[in-house]
């Protein structure tokens, strides 16, 4: 068995967020800040669907584009809420989640050698993801610029070898976003250059301080972007599996070639609760929305108070407060405070090597118990902050 071990999966490395969670499993009476999923349950007309989904005996593979019916439904919704035109038949596949979706469309688009600019601070997977593919990982450094990718930034970081641009907003796991006037300057660069987008925009609609701009209203965006969005955070179904993919028909039939023979199709009872979830859903998502811009501030006050400098996130619910006045680095932050006061909370460099200063901490929890762990996190930070 020597060498069985591909050398890219050998230099993999774990995940950050995971790896460091492995410490958080058996210990008691810990509140987690860490894990990037709604505290919410699934709404229960749209786990109703599922269950009677079910009960009518629909348990048989779908088309290996997804369920019509969602397709369709995607497609009515987004030309309702965003103005949109998307094909059902041509243009949207439904896939596992975001994550899938991502994986999809770099095996779908990279040679090898391809570059994928990638803003850092950013999500775990698009690094490893693009590299398995064959890609190389060009990140681009935004915390100078308030952890936003500038035009500037990104032109700086095109040459011939760039494929593609993924852009993550609201961002996991700063929680800034951006107007449509930034998008627009971001979106003349990547059209000057004939680089693709590829938008994650699956927090889209847990946006607070303006509305959210979909990467492909922009002009001349549509042909040049793959849409990539889901039902986990804003329906709170992290655990049924639904994302879905927009895009130029070529780029969604490669992907959906690659789908139908590693996936087949997502599960119908999921695809069946997604498609409630579209028609019957968006009370449920406007209820928890207001909930976690209420946490929201409650934890950005908090940090800033206790000299953990975090600046307000405009979606998602995520905060990544500085940590440097505690003269710890970010792991061990995290070990000392999970240890001493147990509070779980994410090492920043699970996001990017350069971010040893921060930590991410998730607001989708409890409010009494966010109360409670600023409360802990002021007892620890009491005791280091210089």
């Amino acid at each position: 068995m020597k060498n069985i071990i591909s050398k890219k999966v050998q230099d993999m490395q774990p995940s950050g967020i995971r790896a460091f969670f492995d410490l958080v499993l058996g210990m008691k009476d810990v509140i987690s800040l860490g894990v990037g999923e709604p505290d919410f349950v699934t709404p229960w007309n749209v786990r109703e669907a599922g269950i009677y989904s079910l009960e009518q005996g629909f348990t048989s593979y779908t088309s290996n584009k997804g369920l019509y019916k969602l397709r369709l439904g995607i497609s009515r919704y987004l030309k309702s809420r965003h103005g949109l035109d998307y094909c059902p038949d041509e243009e949207i596949l439904i896939t596992v989640g975001v994550s899938e979706g991502i994986d999809l469309v770099f095996r779908s688009i990279i040679e090898p050698g391809d570059k994928i600019l990638i803003p850092s601070p950013g999500y775990v997977s698009y690094g490893p993801v693009s590299e398995l593919a064959g890609g190389i990982s060009v990140y681009i450094d935004t915390k100078n610029d308030g952890f936003k990718l500038t035009p500037k930034a990104l032109e700086k970081n095109i040459d011939k070898k760039t494929k593609a641009l993924i852009l993550n907003y609201p961002s996991n796991p700063t929680g800034v976003s951006y107007t449509k006037k930034e998008l627009s300057e971001i979106n003349k660069v990547l059209l000057k250059h004939k680089i693709l987008c590829i938008t994650d925009e699956v927090y889209g609609d847990l946006t607070y301080d303006f509305e959210h701009t979909p990467f492909t209203t922009l002009s001349g965006a549509k042909n040049n972007t793959v849409y990539l969005d889901g039902f986990s955070k804003s329906y709170a179904m992290t655990g049924w599996r639904v994302g879905f993919a927009c895009g130029p028909k070529e780029i969604i039939a490669a992907m959906t070639k690659i789908h139908q023979y590693t996936i087949m199709c997502v599960a119908i009872t999921s695809q069946m609760a997604a498609a409630e979830a579209l028609v019957s859903g968006r009370r449920a998502v406007d209820e928890m929305k207001r909930e976690y811009k209420r946490r929201r501030e409650l934890v950005i006050d908090g940090l800033n108070k206790l000299g953990l400098v975090c600046a307000k996130p405009q979606g998602a619910f995520y905060a990544f407060p500085c940590i440097k006045n505690t003269g710890m680095k970010a792991l061990e932050f995290a070990e000392k405070l999970l240890k001493e006061e147990k509070v779980a909370v994410v090492p920043g460099t699970a996001f990017g090597r350069e971010y040893d200063d921060y930590i991410r901490i998730s607001y989708a929890s409890s409010f009494e118990n966010l109360k409670d762990s600023l409360s802990r996190i002021e007892r620890f930070s009491k005791r280091r902050v210089k």
